[in-house]
């Protein structure tokens, strides 16, 4: 009996498998990764001092998507992008100006989100067990909400920080995570 077998393959998580996929489809998915965020960016609601997007929906479908290390490395790249001058922020937002401002805080708060979602989903918090996506979902907003306002909070004080980069998010908050827990499990089902 040899014991040089195949290589044993991880099981998924994921309807997308990325962690048995090659290193050349792992570089795909962050390019298409970063593309998707870059398009979430523009999806917008202008508000003073931080906008409403569909950042936070993509972000934490991509940790749930990717795993915890190939979905924050994608959003890391996306905020490298950014960083550079690429217009991939709300509202074709790029260079360093986010990134010292009223966002900063929230900004820099994605990649531990992303990857905080896609541990859990390779937990089992995923689309198998939607009730579990969706308390993933909401962790992740919660904690993207607390590391962004407690940034603002310095920038303006703790009471605007919470009434003005908040309280606006929370319906949001839930409205993100439950339709991410329901495309989770749509996407399930159709793998399955």
């Amino acid at each position: 009996m040899s014991y040089l077998s195949t290589p044993t393959r991880i099981p998924a998580f994921s309807p997308l498998d990325l962690q048995n996929a090659s290193l050349i489809w792992k570089g795909m998915a962050i390019l298409l990764g970063t593309g998707i965020l870059a398009a979430s960016s523009y999806i917008s609601v202008p508000m003073i001092p931080v906008p409403i997007t569909m950042q936070t929906f993509a972000v934490t479908m991509i940790g749930a998507l990717y795993g915890w290390r190939l979905g924050g490395a994608t959003v890391v790249a996306w905020l490298v992008e950014a960083a550079v001058g690429m217009p991939v922020l709300a509202g074709g937002a790029s260079g360093l100006l986010p990134f010292i401002g009223p966002t900063s805080g929230y900004l820099f708060s994605f990649p531990i989100i992303a990857a905080l979602a896609g541990l859990l989903a390779e937990k089992g918090w995923n689309g198998h067990r939607p009730v579990l996506a969706f308390v993933s979902m909401m962790l992740a907003n919660l904690m993207c909400l607390a590391i962004g306002g407690a940034v603002l909070g310095v920038m303006i004080g703790a009471e605007k920080a919470l009434l003005l980069g908040v309280l606006p998010f929370l319906i949001g908050a839930i409205l993100k995570s439950a339709l991410a827990a329901a495309v989770l499990r749509l996407a399930a089902r159709r793998t399955a």
